[in-house]
């Protein structure tokens, strides 16, 4: 079979394949690639040597049995005999699922969350995220320190069982979505300055040096970023990816690299007939990230919403640290900007970076199913000192508003794993590097961190035991016991109801009309017939929704529908659907 690398210094790579070595041939079609033939089936072992240096792993590995320090593995993609037809499953009106293979279940594999995936069927969500899966040091992690970003993480259960759980998923209806690194990439394992010029100190990331997207050689960095994510797409039938960080992509070239990457995404989206999609992580608050190209912007096709978060989280808890600082000040009046113009920094002074900050979106132009709202994620639980979920800081009452708030939004709801059910359980920060100094770095890194913010390090989970990666997983006892299944019933209605009522799915972000009381507490917004009130108060509200008759669809605790005066009695901590008939 044909092997190639990309390493325009080299004088001379070597190709070790299944224990022979043969020296490879540059290519003269293609400046800086190196070519050769050797014998070699699915599963052979195989690394470059680049000017006599070590054995490396491939850039473009497929498959590291042994670990990101291991020889890559050959991987021949047409074994797999896929059992579902697949037509795909597109973003507008889904419903989506943030999930982490190594903390859904006990197990942590793919093949035990696949065993789980009716779960999320009898749920009602369409698409499941998962968190990222190239390979990283050590069994356990979040996924965020990858490498070889071609390929699976072998203690999930490489590439064979990736395919196995997205043929399950699509068999139940649902998509499938990756969340997928291309800001940085893992301190340990990371071979790729040893080819050629992966990364540039033109630029500085939280992480370091910034990837070279724009520096001399960037041309081939960003096709292999944008051929990783082609390949997700391809190769394991994935219906989207979700890009982290990409205010972290320094990129200067007229074309940005996001418009490269969506190009290519679309025309394997027509090439293969099925709709793809990407999802951006951005704190930019800028619309030209998932504005169409034809339009001006950078094509991509939705984003996660933090603003959203923030001002739900803030209205919640009463918590103003940090970037809750601008939100908490009247936070009622901060999420119901959210809920009508999608940021609630769009141009406005953020006191947490001492700027103005953001853009207004258009919303004529950006339909609302571009946003996705939430109200908790891995981030902005995993990031907690103790990784502690909304159900541990809130009354089951509130928790439930949450769920009606994040699922009767304009936005595309997304959902992290166990909130369906408010589970006990938290999500903490873990990690297994096998190497010394590192692991204690990041100990002492994390533990420094908190006691900037009050905490005592005794009280930050140590990320290195394994008992913090234990404490994280899900408790698949809990939803069959109360109050987590009444929690779970809630969930289940308002997702149904979401199904049922167009306009609930509407993504006209203009139609929303949003009216509250910040000292009273209570919220209550419109969209088309469907009217929505949440009482965040511990005192009954009397929430005026107008003169037209109305029924109600769900409510989280017993309430008739409003008088002849079109007054809502709803109790404290607790929230209502109804339509207007």
């Amino acid at each position: 079979m044909q092997f190639e690398v990309w390493a325009p210094q080299a004088g001379r790579v070597t190709l070790e394949c299944d224990g022979a070595a043969r020296a490879l041939e540059r290519d003269p079609e293609r400046p800086g690639w190196w070519c050769g033939e050797a014998r070699a089936r699915d599963g052979s072992r195989y690394g470059f040597a680049v000017d006599d240096g070590p054995v490396l792993p491939d850039p473009r590995s497929r498959r590291q049995p042994d670990g990101p320090d291991g020889l890559s593995a050959v991987v021949d993609h047409g074994r797999y005999a896929w059992r579902t037809p697949w037509a795909g499953r597109p973003l507008p009106g889904g419903v989506l699922y943030e999930l982490h293979v190594g903390t859904y279940t006990p197990e942590g594999t793919l093949d035990a969350a696949a065993d789980r995936l009716e779960h999320l069927v009898r749920l009602g969500v369409t698409h499941v995220e998962l968190m990222p899966l190239c390979p990283f040091p050590g069994r356990h992690g979040w996924g965020y320190e990858g490498v070889s970003l071609w390929a699976v993480h072998e203690p999930y259960g490489g590439p064979e069982a990736l395919k196995r759980f997205v043929d399950r998923a699509h068999a139940l209806g649902l998509g499938v979505v990756l969340d997928v690194v291309h800001n940085h990439l893992g301190p340990s394992g990371n071979y790729l300055p040893a080819f050629g010029p992966y990364f540039t100190d033109t630029h500085h990331t939280p992480w370091g040096v910034a990837v070279n997207l724009d520096a001399p050689g960037s041309d081939e960095v960003r096709a292999y970023l944008v051929d990783s994510a082609l390949a997700w797409l391809r190769d394991y039938r994935i219906d989207g990816l979700r890009l982290d960080a990409v205010h972290a992509l320094a990129d200067t070239r007229a074309c940005h690299f996001l418009e490269q990457l969506s190009t290519a995404v679309d025309d394997l989206a027509a090439a293969l007939d099925r709709p793809l999609f990407l999802i951006a992580e951005s704190d930019l608050n800028d619309p030209r990230i998932i504005t169409p190209r034809a339009e001006g912007g950078l094509g991509v096709h939705a984003q996660w919403n933090d603003d959203f978060h923030h001002a739900l989280h803030a209205a919640l808890t009463g918590e103003s640290q940090g970037y809750y600082a601008d939100f908490a000040r009247d936070p009622l009046a901060a999420l119901a900007k959210t809920l009508t113009r999608g940021y609630f920094h769009d141009g406005t002074y953020s006191s947490f970076r001492g700027r103005s900050h953001g853009r207004a979106l258009d919303r004529g132009r950006v339909a609302a199913h571009r946003l996705t709202g939430y109200s908790q994620t891995h981030d902005q639980v995993g990031n907690r000192a103790q990784g502690d979920r909304l159900a541990s800081l809130v009354s089951p009452g509130l928790a439930a508003c949450a769920a009606t708030l994040t699922l009767t939004a304009p936005f595309t709801p997304m959902l992290f794993m166990g909130e369906e059910w408010a589970a006990g359980t938290p999500w903490q920060f873990f990690t297994d590097h096998t190497d010394p100094q590192l692991a204690q770095a990041v100990r002492q890194g994390r533990r420094r961190e908190f006691a900037a913010h009050g905490w005592r390090e005794e009280d930050v989970p140590d990320p290195q035991d394994p008992a913090t990666r234990e404490r994280s997983c899900l408790d698949w006892s809990e939803p069959e016991r109360e109050p987590h299944a009444r929690v779970l019933d809630w969930y289940r209605r308002l997702i149904a109801l979401r199904a049922e009522q167009p306009d609930l799915s509407d993504p006209d972000l203009a139609d929303t009309r949003v009216a509250y009381d910040g000292a009273a507490r209570w919220l209550a917004f419109r969209r088309g017939d469907i009217r929505v009130a949440v009482n965040l108060g511990t005192e009954p509200a009397a929430i005026p929704l107008g003169n037209r008759p109305a029924r109600v669809l769900a409510a989280w605790e017993p309430v008739e529908g409003p008088g002849t005066n079109g007054i809502l009695r709803v109790p404290g901590e607790s929230s209502v659907v109804l339509v207007q008939e």
